[in-house]
């Protein structure tokens, strides 16, 4: 496996362009990718797996998965499947990950799941880490100003070499 990780960073300026980003994102994705979305909460996370799922054609609409932990999104593409999980309450990580009893093959899915930063990373040796920033308090801008920093981070063979010229139209 590759240790060095690909690492791009964008800049995000409002919601719409989170989706867009994340319809972007969603074309470099494959069957058994593992994204990990972190960010405080009101971050943009669930704003990006929305952009994940119109990028990918699933049915259904995306939306936090918070009560009901994971929802599985079906291709109407013909595409890969979206797993969107919500691990903020999944103290026990790939115990409880594998008691949610999917009725999908990780393998043929994209699996997205949400605070899953130091939960899930065992699932897969090459995963997508996507941290989504915005400024908070003092440092904060102008009241109504959405923007978002977004660093992604590849990680294992997988995203060796990857090309993130797809996502030049929010890149800083």
């Amino acid at each position: 496996m590759d240790d060095t990780p690909t690492v791009t960073a964008v800049t995000v300026p409002d919601a719409a362009a989170m989706q867009d980003l994340g319809r972007g994102l969603a074309s470099l994705l494959r069957p058994g990718d593992l994204v990990l979305l972190s960010g405080e909460l009101g971050a943009g996370k669930t704003t990006l797996a929305r952009g994940l799922g119109a990028g990918l054609g699933v049915r259904g609409a995306v939306t936090s998965p918070t009560f009901v932990i994971a929802r599985v999104h079906p291709s109407l593409t013909g595409g890969p499947a979206l797993v969107h999980v919500d691990a903020y309450r999944l103290g026990g990580g790939l115990d409880q990950m594998e008691d949610l009893d999917l009725d999908v093959s990780l393998q043929d899915s994209v699996v997205v799941v949400e605070w899953g930063e130091g939960r899930v990373e065992e699932l897969s040796d090459s995963r997508l880490e996507v941290r989504i920033e915005r400024a908070l308090g003092d440092e904060a801008p102008d009241e109504g100003d959405d923007e978002r920093r977004v660093t992604l981070t590849g990680l294992g063979d997988r995203w060796t070499g990857t090309d993130w010229a797809l996502l030049q139209p929010v890149r800083a």
